[in-house]
C-alpha cells in the first residue's frame, strides 16, 4: 500500500529521531536505513519542504527533526513524500457516479480514509516506543558504534 518513498521517509525519520546528536549527515542516514543516498536526498528534500526535518549545510551540519517526535505523525511523513490519493469522483468519468461513487470505488475510498486516520493517530514517538509494540522493532545499526 505504501510507496518505496513513504517507507524510506518513515525509516529516515525514525533513524534521525533515535539519535541523541543534533543532526546526522545524509550519508549516515542512508547507511543506517539501507536507502540509496541519492534517493534518500530526494526524500529528505520533501521532508524539509514539509517542515518535518531541518537541514544545515557545512561543518557540523546535517539533518535533524524540526519538532519533537510526539508532534510528528506517520501521516505527516507519508503525506510529505507520497500522499495517499482519495477517490473524490468516479475515476471512469461516468456521469451517474458524479454525485455518489459506485460501490467498488466507495469501498476503496473508505479503505484509504481508514488508512489516513490510522496514520494521523500514530506519532513517530509511538513508532519508536518498544512498549507500544508486541514485536521487536526494525533495527538499523548505528554507524560507528
Amino acid at each position: 500500500m505504501f510507496s518505496k518513498s513513504a517507507e524510506y521517509a518513515l525509516r529516515a525519520v525514525c533513524v534521525i529521531a533515535r539519535h541523541e546528536r543534533a543532526s546526522l549527515t545524509s550519508e549516515e542516514v542512508a547507511e543506517e536505513t539501507h536507502v540509496p543516498l541519492e534517493y534518500l536526498r530526494k526524500v529528505l528534500q520533501s521532508l524539509r519542504r514539509s517542515g518535518i526535518v531541518e537541514t544545515q549545510r557545512g561543518s557540523g551540519g546535517g539533518v535533524s527533526l524540526s519538532r519533537p517526535t510526539d508532534q510528528i505523525t506517520a501521516w505527516d511523513v507519508v503525506n510529505a513524500v507520497d500522499p495517499i490519493q482519495r477517490i473524490p469522483t468516479c475515476p471512469l468519468g461516468l456521469a451517474e457516479h458524479e454525485v455518489q461513487l459506485c460501490p467498488m470505488h466507495a469501498q476503496l475510498d473508505h479503505a484509504m480514509e481508514l488508512a489516513e486516520h490510522a496514520l494521523e493517530s500514530m506519532t513517530i514517538a509511538d513508532l519508536l516506543d518498544p512498549k507500544s509494540r508486541k514485536r521487536r522493532q526494525c533495527h538499523f545499526p548505528i554507524a560507528g558504534i
